[in-house]
């Protein structure tokens, strides 16, 4: 099987889970110019990572502790427009889909799909086409749009890794070990945060959070 202009092609595996990318090595055992060069299961750690391995593809989960897999995907596009992402989720929600899409992944696939719509996938991409699982509705969420939102408050991307960590129980301290920044700078932060979504204390944040899928 070709895949577009790439005789070998590099795949980086970032998910939570390490059964994932054994399931995925499986997968793509009969196909040698698929070459997963790396799995990472920290959302903090793509960039680096990417930097370190320069693959061509990334098959990216969305629920990862540290930063989001949209989180990721934008920060990746700043640096490597031209580096294909495919989505690999459990996710169905039609607005995560549009929303993964919009930060700029390539394709967009559920876990519970098939071995042939995972190859679909890196086929359509490879060749410079938008690929969506057939599971979902492509026009419903073509017609989605982030406008709908309006009602949310903005956050920086600091600021959506922070509410991240706090949705996953991290203390101050713990988050600031994990963004490598200072304690008072998480502080400020928080209190932007809870000034920004009128939250007065964690429940609301967690309510928050869910909310806007962080």
């Amino acid at each position: 099987m070709t895949f577009g202009e790439y005789s070998q092609l590099k795949i980086l595996v970032v998910d939570d889970h390490d059964l994932i990318f054994d399931g995925l090595q499986s997968c793509l055992a009969p196909y040698p110019n698929l070459e997963l060069v790396g799995f990472v299961n920290d959302g903090l750690r793509v960039y680096e990572e990417c930097l370190k391995l320069k693959p061509d593809m990334v098959f990216m989960d969305l629920n990862l502790p540290g930063m989001s897999g949209v989180e990721a995907i934008r920060q990746l596009r700043k640096r490597w427009p031209e580096m294909m992402v495919i989505v690999l989720t459990a996710s169905e929600e039609e607005r995560k889909a549009r929303e993964a899409l919009d930060a700029g992944s390539n394709g967009y696939v559920l876990k519970n799909g098939s071995k042939s719509t995972l190859l679909a996938a890196i086929k359509s991409v490879t060749r410079g086409k938008n690929f969506l699982d057939p599971a979902l509705d492509a026009k419903h969420i073509e017609a989605l749009s982030q406008v709908d939102d309006g009602d949310i408050p903005v956050l920086t991307p600091r600021e959506k890794q922070v509410l991240k960590l706090i949705f996953e129980g991290k203390r101050n301290r713990d988050i600031a070990e994990a963004l490598l920044i200072g304690l008072k700078t998480v502080e400020t932060h928080r209190m932007n945060i809870m000034r920004k979504l009128d939250a007065h204390n964690v429940a609301d944040l967690m309510k928050w959070a869910h909310r806007m899928g962080i």
